[in-house]
């Protein structure tokens, strides 16, 4: 057999077993970018990509799977350039001024008011801010106890704290008000 030959055979093998799934991966190109000329781009340079492997894909195996495989990775890749695109460099003072203003939390708060807002969380955050925060467990024991990955714990434990200051900072404008209104004028 001469290379011509066998990079005809390769090719009708190529086209036999992936281009079947073209229409699935362009829409599923579609969903994920939401933009069609995006779409096509990233499906074009999958197909590529596919071609140049193709000699790793193993006859018989889930075809489909292994051009989505690809496909997320193109992806990935073509959000990894279009983000860097939007990236730049200002000073910390100018980036002070688009921040989202999170309300001050009270420096003296009540046992009580601290309680109220634990209260509030939902369980899965607030076991991972009590093992943390109160106890000082480590993330790697806390995602022992907890028998959840470390990812989750570090989640968790962000996102619970996030959740707490919310309360907290409710708690200490309500207090704020009520101590005003208290107070003679």
């Amino acid at each position: 057999m001469t290379m011509t030959e066998e990079g005809s055979g390769r090719m009708h093998t190529f086209e036999e077993v992936a281009l079947p799934y073209m229409n699935d991966l362009y829409r599923a190109a579609c969903s994920m970018l939401r933009n069609r000329e995006d779409a096509e781009d990233v499906l074009q340079e999958m197909y590529l990509r596919a071609w140049r492997a193709f000699d790793t894909f193993t006859p018989g195996t889930n075809c489909k799977a292994w051009l989505f495989k690809i496909l997320f990775n193109v992806v990935r890749n073509h959000r990894r350039k279009w983000f860097h695109k939007f990236v730049f460099t200002t000073e910390p003072e100018e980036l002070e001024g688009t921040l989202v203003y999170q309300a001050p939390v009270a420096e003296k708060l009540s046992d009580a008011e601290i309680l109220a807002a634990f209260e509030k969380l939902p369980s899965q955050f607030a076991e991972v801010v009590l093992l943390a925060d109160v106890y000082e467990f480590s993330y790697k024991e806390v995602q022992e106890t907890l028998s959840i990955p470390i990812g989750t714990a570090m989640s968790r434990l962000s996102r619970g704290r996030q959740l707490l200051r919310t309360h907290l900072a409710g708690s200490s404008v309500a207090s704020t008000f009520q101590h005003n209104a208290a107070a003679p004028a």
